[in-house]
């Protein structure tokens, strides 16, 4: 069994997400609400997660920008959380974190994990994922 660990950093608002690292890895996206006073943020609920060889990159560009904010209302704006990690364990990372949480807008690997039986093991800015879980290889027909 492949054992993958993530150290997920974070949050960064929408307004900042030019901050977030310039790096190869797994990121999150998630409602929020800021709280300026306090200078903190409450996270609501998991929209979405990818993977990138450059995350800053590809979530300032990102096609799906607009459905993600379609998820958001009120005093929520996305936040973004990031993790390190190179391929080929970057997109079973991916893989595992979708089919095991079933983020709002992903489509891919919602039914199906096609890689070897993993466990992931998370630690860091983890909000509404599970830190450890074993996803075992399974398909849809």
């Amino acid at each position: 069994m492949k054992t993958i660990i993530l150290e997920f950093n974070g949050y960064w608002r929408e307004i900042n997400k030019n901050s977030v690292p310039s790096q190869e890895g797994v990121y999150c996206v998630y409602s929020c609400v800021h709280n300026a006073a306090q200078k903190t943020v409450s996270i609501n609920k998991l929209i979405y997660i990818g993977e990138s060889d450059n995350v800053n990159k590809r979530i300032s560009s990102h096609d799906k920008l607009d459905d993600w904010k379609s998820h958001i209302s009120g005093n929520e704006t996305l936040c973004y959380s990031f993790a390190e990690i190179t391929e080929p364990d970057r997109i079973i990372a991916e893989a595992a974190l979708i089919f095991k949480h079933k983020p709002l807008t992903n489509k891919a690997y919602i039914d199906s994990f096609t890689f070897e039986d993993t466990h992931m093991k998370l630690s860091g800015k983890t909000a509404n994922l599970v830190t450890s879980f074993i996803v075992k290889k399974q398909y849809t027909i």
